[in-house]
C-alpha cells in the first residue's frame, strides 16, 4: 500500500504513448491483484471470510488512492481507474476461490489455507 501512495504521488507525463498507457492500467491490475491476495493470505485464519474481506479493503484503497492522487499537482484521480483496479481485485479473488479445494466428501477445509482435513470418525451410536 506504501508503494501504491507513493507512485501515485509522482508527477505525471501529459504525452503517453497508448502502449504507456496500456502498461500502466496492467499495473493498476496487477498491483491490486497482488495486494487482494496479500491481504487475504494475512487475513486467513482471522476472519471468517478473508478473501471478500481482501477485496473490500483493496477496493476502497484504490478509490482512496484516486483521491489522493486528485491532490497531486499533475494528477488526476478517475473513476475508470478504480474499475480498473476492480479488476484485478476481482481475477485475484476467483483465482484464490478456484484453489481452494471444496470440502467434498464430508471433510472441513482448513481456515488458513484451503487444505481440506478428514472429519473425525464417529461411531454410529455418539452424538
Amino acid at each position: 500500500m506504501g508503494l501504491i501512495f507513493v507512485l501515485s504521488a509522482q508527477h505525471a507525463d501529459e504525452q503517453l504513448a497508448w502502449w504507456d498507457v496500456a502498461v500502466r492500467k496492467l499495473g493498476h491490475v496487477g498491483g491490486y491483484a497482488l495486494l487482494t491476495a496479500l491481504w487475504a493470505w494475512a487475513l486467513a485464519g482471522t476472519v471468517r471470510r478473508p478473501v471478500l474481506i481482501a477485496a473490500a479493503i483493496a477496493l476502497i484503497y484504490a478509490a482512496s488512492d484516486e483521491y489522493h492522487q486528485s491532490l497531486v499537482e499533475t494528477r488526476h484521480g478517475t473513476p475508470v481507474d478504480v474499475g480498473v483496479d476492480a479488476i484485478g481485485i476481482a481475477l485475484a479473488s476467483l483465482l484464490i476461490r478456484m484453489r481452494r479445494p471444496s470440502p467434498a466428501g464430508g471433510g472441513t477445509v482448513d481456515a488458513r489455507g484451503g487444505v481440506p482435513r478428514s472429519s473425525p470418525a464417529r461411531s454410529p451410536g455418539a452424538t
